[in-house]
């Protein structure tokens, strides 16, 4: 977006999204909720995860079945827009209040929030 500045590059936001854990990548959080993982308060409870059981599973899945792929672009941000927009991207919450499962999608990343919320903290 070009309102927003990251000081990531696209190879470390791919790398995040494979590597990191569901507190750092939206996209992580929203597959693990979807494949049913079971969401967890960690550290001093802030800070929300799958655990390292249930991270190891969402990364074995998304390394069996997620791919990534991306075009050059001098202003990537007017692009995803317009792409949002067009395509039907299931999994965007940001920018696609239109598409059909965005409410379905929102209300169950809140239903593993508010579990987590209600479980103990995780070591």
């Amino acid at each position: 977006m070009a309102n927003r500045t990251s000081t990531q590059n696209l190879r470390k936001r791919v790398r995040y999204h494979y590597r990191g854990n569901a507190a750092g990548s939206t996209l992580r959080l929203t597959l693990g909720c979807l494949l049913g993982i079971e969401l967890r308060r960690v550290g001093r409870g802030k800070r929300m995860t799958f655990g390292k059981a249930g991270e190891a599973t969402l990364s074995q899945w998304m390394a069996e079945n997620a791919r990534v792929c991306w075009i050059e672009h001098d202003e990537p941000w007017t692009m995803e827009s317009e792409l949002i927009s067009q395509l039907d991207l299931p999994l965007n919450l940001d920018q696609n209040r239109h598409n059909p499962f965005h409410g379905r999608l929102k209300e169950i990343r809140s239903q593993a929030r508010q579990r987590a919320r209600e479980l103990a903290v995780s070591a």
